[in-house]
């Protein structure tokens, strides 16, 4: 007789169904202890929403991806593609980073992204991709295709994105061909495009009037369309370096729209006139690397905002800069102007003008007043030209009584200028001809912190007593490359840092150093040093000293740190 269907149900032993033991049961077994979080092998998931698998050579895309993942990172891997049916479930991602893989546009579908719609950013720089994806997520706001292979973008890879505020196209190969002119149709909070690198030859039409900064440099670029950045009222820098931009393909109405715009860099084009209808708001201005020759006082008139002027390398010849021509740039703080042919210093400059920039010209004469319009100089840099102590005029620093930076490199100075400004802080005379060191240009200087007098024709006999002494600031002096036999004695006491490599030194006696304690690194190579001519005191005070540098010397030194010093590799030493 067979028991009765209730007493089955009392006697047989109840499980519950699969999954339902935490939510029906939590006391039961183990069930009660929490259920590890699901995460690919040999990725790290730190958070619940955050999968990591970068920089593992992966060739697959990795299965037991939580959906719940929104931040899903597979960077420097080598995937060639991303299945649909894996990608397109992972519908919680937030940003998808794909950066440095072998992806090509046949590996990317576009149907994957269809369900991603809460997907914010997306990186897919250095892969393979020949176009862009057809489609992307409404939710974008930054999206990164830079250093592809990319020839086409389509009006929905970009278009229809109120949320996209940067997109990086740069090191692509498009061409104005493949930007559809409603390439940013409905995407108007766009502040950041990055076009450069790539083969545009025109600067392209309908671009996002939201736009703060664009990136068009190192493009084919040779003219800008009247009109195509005639919308972009809020933009702030504009870069068109490295294009083939000439004077015919600018108008005065090309940037006379721009009324936020800060920064434009015109460098490195084929440009003979400097730009007219500038911007009021412009503070920086690069026209290094063109062809210009000559700057007009009416094609600045509008960018009296003017900070930094930049026009090195240039045409100017001695013609190019009329006096006055800068005039009108009441708050310029910068004019660079290497390598231009200049035979003097532009007469009338601004008054306000805190840095001028003369290397590589031919400056050969310093006139008493050449200076004087310009009292407010802190920086001053004539280095590489072709003055001579003969025609310096003593009185030709004396004006600037705010110069903290003086460079007169490269010169044929025989001498010390007279009447340096006591601010100094760094004064640079290596590769003159100087032959000799007197107390009296140098006296006063006792903010000076820096001084090269490296390549020149020194000899310590041609030093005068005293000639250091109220360089109680001084901590770095560069005497190499001279024609020192010996360490120079009663040098200042603060210093820091002493270069006398490339001399003749046969001797360093026991007093060398006793007058600056302080030191922290000594530079003898390249002497004619030996161990005997070495005194073995003459370190010892020296408490500081982290550096010796004695390579290069006939015969290999070793140098006895003090006990306190931490030795340097390069310090002799047992």
């Amino acid at each position: 007789m067979w028991p009765s269907p209730l007493l089955l149900v009392l006697l047989l032993p109840w499980s519950p169904a699969p999954g339902m033991e935490d939510a029906a049961f939590p006391h039961l077994g183990e069930s009660s202890q929490p259920t590890p979080r699901a995460c690919p092998p040999r990725c790290s998931c730190p958070q619940p929403d955050t999968v990591d698998c970068g920089g593992l050579d992966l060739q697959v895309f990795p299965d037991n991806i939580t959906r719940a993942a929104q931040y899903l990172s597979l960077q420097n891997n080598q995937l060639q593609e991303l299945p649909y049916n894996e990608l397109s479930r992972l519908d919680s991602l937030r940003t998808l980073n794909l950066y440095n893989n072998l992806i090509s546009s046949e590996g990317l579908p576009d149907e994957a992204f269809e369900s991603l719609t809460q997907l914010q950013h997306i990186y897919v720089a250095h892969n393979k991709l020949s176009v862009a994806p057809q489609f992307l997520p409404r939710s974008l706001r930054v999206v990164d295709l830079a250093a592809n292979q990319v020839t086409e973008i389509f009006p929905l890879t970009f278009g229809e994105k109120p949320e996209l505020r940067s997109v990086y196209l740069h090191n692509n190969q498009l061409s104005n061909a493949g930007l559809p002119p409603d390439a940013f149709h409905g995407s108007e909070a766009v502040v950041t495009l990055s076009l450069s690198g790539n083969q545009l030859s025109y600067v392209p039409p309908s671009l996002p009037p939201s736009l703060e900064r664009l990136h068009l440099q190192d493009n084919l670029i040779s003219k800008v369309p009247r009109g195509a950045l005639s919308r972009q009222t809020h933009l702030r820098e504009l870069y068109l370096q490295h294009n083939q931009l000439t004077d015919s393909g600018l108008d005065a109405t090309t940037f006379s729209k721009l009324h936020c715009l800060e920064y434009l860099d015109l460098s490195y084009n084929q440009l003979a006139m400097v730009p007219t209808g500038l911007p009021r708001t412009l503070a920086v201005l690069h026209l290094g690397r063109n062809r210009i020759q000559r700057v007009e006082v009416a094609r600045l008139h509008g960018a009296r905002g003017l900070r930094y002027l930049l026009l090195q390398h240039n045409q100017l010849g001695t013609t190019g800069l009329p006096a006055g021509a800068l005039r009108p740039l009441q708050g310029l703080h910068t004019l660079h102007l290497y390598s231009n042919g200049l035979d003097r210093v532009p007469p009338m400059l601004p008054r306000r003008l805190q840095a001028l920039v003369l290397p590589h010209n031919h400056v050969a004469t310093l006139g008493a007043h050449d200076l004087a319009a310009t009292p407010g100089l802190a920086e001053l840099n004539l280095a590489y030209n072709r003055l001579a102590s003969a025609r310096v005029h003593h009185w030709a620093f004396c004006p600037l009584r705010a110069l903290r930076s003086l460079n007169l490199a490269g010169n044929q100075l025989t001498r010390l200028p007279g009447s340096l400004p006591s601010g100094l802080h760094t004064l640079q005379l290596q590769r003159n001809q100087l032959r000799a060191l007197e107390p009296e240009p140098l006296a006063g200087l006792d903010q000076l912190r820096e001084l090269s007098l490296a390549h020149n024709r020194l000899r310590v006999g041609d030093i005068g007593p005293g000639t250091w002494h109220e360089l109680q600031a001084l901590q770095v002096l560069d005497l190499s490359h001279n024609e020192l036999s010996f360490v120079p004695p009663d040098l200042p006491e603060a210093l820091e840092e002493l270069h006398l490599q490339g001399n003749r030194i046969i001797l360093i006696g026991p007093e060398a150093f006793l007058s600056t304690p302080c030191l922290r690194a000594l530079f003898l190579r390249a002497n004619r040093l030996h161990m005997t001519s070495i005194a073995p005191e003459a370190f010892l005070g020296l408490l500081h000293l982290r550096v010796v540098d004695t390579e290069g010397n006939p015969e290999h030194v070793l140098v006895q740190l003090p006990p306190t010093a931490p030795r340097h590799p390069r310090a002799g030493g047992p």
